[in-house]
């Protein structure tokens, strides 16, 4: 199955349409220039309306770039999350200090040769699996965090998943998530603007966009069950 991570929520109802839908992930944000931004007391309000809901919240992660260690092991405290991930330019020893399961999200420059950045990218993703942290695919845009809808080589993204775990983030949307888990086979998926209207979390994309992956991996599993039941 394909992790499914839907992230930049400001509000209850697109977040339990993630949770209906069977997300395996909702992420705030808390990097402070960022648009989706949340503070600790507005997150703490939207959590609790979900809760109050009835429903039980999958893995919560919180987003995070560049921030002071200390800031962020109290957001974690504060808000209860389960997981980091990491935007910024942090390190390996950074993201090994803040006692929760880590995500290192390594930026894919698009107006640089996929050759010239394969060094850097292998050297990152080893440093952080050797750490035990997972990794995320994104497009780099200067001055930005992620969150952009900006898309980058998927077959790059193919030959990466190839060789490691990891998520694909940069530009995915209920219209193109099923090509890209079907060409990428990543890890997991990573969405943001791509299941909003007008600046906005859609609940009715949210769902459409959790439920594309699914079709891909109830197509998988039926393909895979149909290869075994022939050789015997």
């Amino acid at each position: 199955m394909t992790r499914v991570q839907v992230c930049g929520f400001r509000s209850a109802e697109p977040l339990i349409a993630a949770v209906d839908a069977g997300a395996d992930a909702v992420a705030l944000v808390f990097v402070p220039s960022a648009r989706r931004c949340v503070t600790v007391d507005e997150a703490r309000a939207v959590l609790d309306e979900v809760r109050a809901s009835g429903r039980a919240l999958p893995t919560l992660v919180g987003l995070f770039a560049d921030q002071p260690l200390d800031e962020v092991q109290r957001t974690v405290a504060s808000v209860g999350l389960d997981e980091v991930q990491l935007c910024g330019g942090e390190g390996v020893e950074y993201a090994s200090q803040l006692g929760v399961p880590v995500s290192k999200v390594i930026s894919i420059d698009g107006d640089v040769p996929v050759a010239a950045q394969m060094p850097r990218i292998m050297v990152l993703q080893q440093r952080h699996a050797l750490a035990g942290h997972r990794v995320v695919l994104d497009a780099q845009v200067p001055g930005e965090y992620g969150g952009t809808g900006q898309q980058f080589d998927w077959d790059l993204a193919a030959d990466l998943a190839g060789a490691f775990e990891m998520s694909l983030a940069g530009g995915l949307s209920v219209d193109n998530v099923q090509e890209a888990v079907e060409r990428v086979r990543p890890w997991g998926v990573d969405v943001s603007s791509g299941v909003e209207t007008d600046g906005e979390k859609d609940p009715a994309k949210v769902r459409a966009f959790v439920e594309s992956v699914r079709a891909v991996d109830g197509r998988r599993k039926k393909g895979g069950l149909a290869r075994l039941l022939g050789r015997r």
